[in-house]
């Protein structure tokens, strides 16, 4: 499963790059707030999707270790949590991107 994080890493980090100078200086990163002005954010704030998916991905680690360790089905859940996870906010990530340049 770090594989699978390390590789999602990468492809948001290299579609970063790739997109850099087409991206425009703000973003709608804030979908969930109205249309507009208030969607938009900073382009660094896109950085915000990775961290959160590392912290999200470590903090599910180490519940499982610290409390749950040794129980095979809670270890599914969380690995199975962490797979949504990694998918889903690579996805969020590279639709902003795609979507924006």
């Amino acid at each position: 499963m770090l594989n699978l994080l390390i590789g999602s890493n990468l492809l948001m980090v290299g579609l970063f790059v790739l997109k850099i100078n087409s991206l425009p200086p703000q973003i709608p990163l804030f979908y969930s707030k109205a249309v507009g002005e208030n969607q938009l954010a900073d382009l660094w704030m896109i950085i915000i999707l990775p961290i959160i998916l590392d912290l999200f991905f470590y903090l599910n680690n180490y519940i499982y270790t610290r409390f749950f360790s040794g129980n095979e089905f809670v270890k599914k859940v969380i690995n199975y949590l962490n797979l949504f996870l990694i998918i889903t906010i690579t996805l969020i990530f590279a639709r902003i991107i795609f979507f924006i340049s």
